[in-house]
C-alpha cells in the first residue's frame, strides 16, 4: 500500500510541476532572443493584441504590419500573428492574393536571414476560414514554436502541422493566457 501511495504522490507531483493554470506544458522549449519584430499574416486585429502581450511580457518588440526586408535589420526573432481579416486587408490596401504573396516573400526573407519565427493564432475559432487556413498551412511549418487559442484548433489543424514538423505547440484557453508562455519563450 505504501508503494502505491508513493507512486501516486510522485505522479501528482510530476503533474503539478509540469502544468500551469493555463494548461500549457512547460517543456525544454527553445528560448528566443530579443529584439522582436511582430507582424501579421492576414492583417487581423490580433496583431495589436500580440503587441500588447509582448509589452506586458517585457519584450523589446516593434510592430510593423507589412514589414520590408530592411525592417529585419537588428531583429533576432519574428512573431507572426496569423489570422485573415478582409477589413484589415482592405485597410492595408491589399487583396487576398497580394497578402498570400507578401507573406510568402516575407518568410523567404526571414529564412534567408536565419531568423526564428514564432506563430501566434489569437483569434480562436472566429479567425479561422479558408484564407486563414491557407496562411496557417504556409506559416506554421516554417516556425519554431506556436501558441494558439484552443478554440482555433478544434479541427486539429495546428496539432497536425506541428506534429508533422516537430514544432512545439502551446494551447491556451483565452488570448490573455498567451502572456505566460510568450514570456517564457524568451531569454
Amino acid at each position: 500500500m505504501k508503494k502505491y501511495s508513493f507512486l501516486l504522490s510522485l505522479i501528482i507531483l510530476t503533474w503539478l510541476v509540469t502544468f500551469d493554470l493555463t494548461g500549457y506544458i512547460y517543456e525544454n522549449s527553445e528560448k528566443f532572443d530579443q529584439p522582436v519584430l511582430i507582424t501579421s499574416a492576414g492583417q487581423s486585429a490580433e496583431v495589436q493584441l500580440a503587441n500588447v502581450l509582448s509589452k506586458r511580457a517585457g519584450l523589446t518588440a516593434s510592430l510593423i504590419k507589412t514589414p520590408a526586408e530592411k525592417d529585419l535589420e537588428g531583429v533576432n526573432t519574428i512573431i507572426l500573428v496569423i489570422g485573415a481579416s478582409l477589413k484589415g486587408l482592405g485597410a492595408a490596401g491589399l487583396d487576398v492574393e497580394q497578402e498570400k504573396h507578401r507573406v510568402s516573400q516575407f518568410i523567404l526573407s526571414v529564412e534567408e536571414k536565419k531568423l526564428p519565427i514564432i506563430c501566434l493564432h489569437l483569434g480562436g475559432e472566429a479567425r479561422r476560414g479558408d484564407l486563414s487556413d491557407e496562411l496557417i498551412s504556409t506559416c506554421v511549418p516554417r516556425s519554431r514554436s506556436v501558441i494558439v487559442v484552443k478554440s482555433g484548433n478544434q479541427d486539429g489543424l495546428f496539432t497536425s502541422l506541428c506534429t508533422e514538423n516537430n514544432i512545439p505547440l502551446i494551447e491556451v484557453e483565452r488570448t490573455a493566457d498567451a502572456l505566460t508562455p510568450l514570456k517564457d519563450l524568451f531569454n
